[in-house]
């Protein structure tokens, strides 16, 4: 995984953090994923995580999309997690 993001995933992680999110993400990209559940890919300055880290992140970041960018995910999601050298922190699936 490369740790090169697009200038929205950019926007988005800067607006994300600029309402009190975990201000190491750098980079959020929403893309489709299957039977239309978005994958959330998250890129982070972080080294590493724990469970509680990653249960702030992914609580913080699923409460931003739904109330301030009014992102649907009434069928759920998955979110994929890299870290500063691209290595994969976390994988979640949350569908329902």
């Amino acid at each position: 995984m490369s740790t090169a993001a697009p200038a929205e995933a950019k926007a988005l992680a800067e607006r994300y953090r600029g309402s009190g999110g975990d201000e190491d993400v750098y980079a959020v990209e929403r893309e489709p994923g299957p039977e239309g559940v978005p994958l959330l890919v998250v890129r982070s300055r972080a080294t590493e995580s724990d469970a509680e880290r990653f249960d702030r992140l992914k609580d913080s970041l699923v409460f931003f999309l739904v109330q301030v960018e009014g992102v649907s995910l009434e069928r759920g999601y998955l979110m994929d997690v890299f870290g500063r050298d691209g290595s994969l922190l976390h994988r979640l699936d949350a569908r329902t």
